[in-house]
């Protein structure tokens, strides 16, 4: 049992407003592992002063790029010195398997760390250009100031990593808000920022609920909401933000979808659709649950897909051979099932799972892996986001119909295209609306390269250039030289 009676409020552990405390509860076993001090309005105002007199008054702005890097760079030193407890931490309060944990969950914010540090020190921070009336034009990107940062459950330390690092880079001060199922990992971020070299008052992190998370957005003195979760709850999220023409940038849901042509290996596609659609189980954003199969060659890639999913090894998340494990509470749980009940009702062929109980396991929050084939593209679950290990099928016919039938979304964050033809393939990759793609492979969140999503699955984009520029402001100075 571990216990957290503080909260972290500009840089330094403080006594809560409030006796209230939070509870994690580890999927797999449904017992208490951690309690932690539960903010409230009071610990968020704090919170956004510290930042907000860090940011008009302390040195952390006024650090040059390459002092602000070297600082970052340092703690990411400190951050891979301690992968490995931070694998077992997140698999402890989300249930992911160790597996997963340490590739996805660990080691790849380390490695984001590291290359948002590379693109902020080839960063043109300022320029001068030529200007057209005669006298030059300066060209300075400064920080735009107070960021909250808001993280769900699902790859919590990565989202931390993706809006809290080049937030410091651009030499903003943070309020980072994580998800109150998922809040043992944001507390070793915590310990790892006091020994950073970071000025006091430039990083909060307060685990909460919606109240916290709605008070901090809407706080006067934010200049920035960075949010990643669902697009209800990114729609409520801009509407707090438009009286205030707050800065907004919103990384929403996705019901992505897998084209696969008529001339792709049947086993490569159901090795990568088991990464595509099923990595974090199914809990992902980005996941192409929506499997776009040729009717000429339906029922071979249909077979390969199903003896795939057959053999996926559910259980303990803490075992090695564990592909996938328990969703993050009773009430995701609760939700997935609902959606395979939905599924049965709307007339899709179950293949493989259903709403029982996986074989092995009597406890945790599991759900079965679940295919359904000759899915209707109009059925709920092939239009709505699940978040779970559910697969829909969708027959089709000729590479015109599945581009239709991949854009008929109100989403629009990611997908893959599946083919021997990387020419063909890479057609249909740029005629389909996405904010990213893969061509062979689920789209890989490489950091040079910008993500994020259009229509419903949101707005802005992290990583990359684009990244680091979303966490700063333009200012244009004439008259020089």
């Amino acid at each position: 049992m571990r216990e957290h009676t503080s909260l972290f409020i500009g840089g330094e552990w403080r006594a809560p407003s409030t006796d209230r405390t939070l509870e994690v509860v580890a999927p797999h076993t449904e017992t208490v592992i951690a309690r932690l001090a539960a903010p409230d309005a009071r610990d968020v105002d704090l919170a956004v002063a510290a930042a907000r007199e860090a940011f008009d008054h302390g040195p952390w702005r006024g650090f040059g790029a390459e002092e602000r890097i070297g600082i970052v760079r340092d703690l990411a030193d400190r951050y891979t010195e301690r992968e490995d407890e931070l694998a077992r931490l997140i698999t402890a309060e989300m249930g992911a398997p160790l597996r997963f944990s340490r590739s996805a969950h660990a080691r790849l914010p380390g490695v984001m760390m590291r290359s948002l540090t590379d693109i902020a020190a080839n960063f043109p921070w300022e320029e001068t250009r030529p200007g057209y009336f005669g006298s030059g034009v300066l060209v300075c990107h400064e920080p735009v100031g107070v960021v909250a940062a808001i993280v769900p459950w699902n790859m919590p330390m990565f989202l931390t990593v993706a809006k809290l690092i080049p937030a410091l880079l651009a030499g903003c001060t943070v309020v980072l808000k994580p998800s109150p199922e998922t809040p043992l990992d944001a507390y070793l971020m915590a310990d790892l920022l006091r020994h950073s070299g970071i000025p006091p008052g430039v990083v909060s992190i307060l685990p909460g609920d919606r109240d916290i998370g709605a008070h901090l957005v809407a706080h006067p003195g934010v200049d920035k909401v960075s949010f990643t979760g669902s697009t209800a709850a990114g729609r409520q999220v801009a509407a707090a933000c438009a009286p205030a023409l707050r800065r907004v940038s919103l990384e929403l849901g996705g019901k992505s979808a897998a084209v696969v042509l008529d001339d792709a290996d049947p086993g490569q596609v159901a090795d990568g659709i088991r990464v595509a659609a099923l990595m974090n189980g199914g809990q992902a954003c980005v996941v192409q649950a929506r499997i776009l199969l040729p009717r000429n060659r339906y029922r071979e890639y249909v077979e390969a897909l199903n003896e795939m999913v057959w053999a996926l090894r559910v259980g303990d998340p803490f075992d090695e051979a564990t592909d996938i494990g328990p969703m993050v509470s009773e009430r995701q749980q609760t939700r997935v099932r609902d959606y395979i009940d939905t599924g049965i009702r709307e007339g899709a062929r179950l293949a493989v799972g259903g709403t029982d109980m996986p074989v092995g396991c009597d406890r945790g929050w599991y759900v079965r892996p679940t295919l359904f084939t000759e899915v209707d593209p109009r059925m709920r679950i092939a239009r709505e986001e699940i978040f779970g290990p559910v697969l829909t099928v969708i027959p089709y016919t000729g590479d015109d119909e599945a581009i239709a039938i991949a854009d008929d979304t109100d989403y629009g964050l990611s997908g893959s295209v599946w083919s021997s033809d990387p020419d063909r393939a890479l057609a249909v990759a740029r005629r389909i609306r996405s904010g990213s793609f893969g061509i062979n492979q689920a789209y890989s969140m490489d950091p040079v390269a910008p993500f994020g999503g259009v229509k419903a699955s949101g707005i802005g984009r992290e990583f990359g250039r684009e990244g680091l520029a979303g966490y700063l402001t333009t200012k244009s100075v004439s008259g020089v030289g």
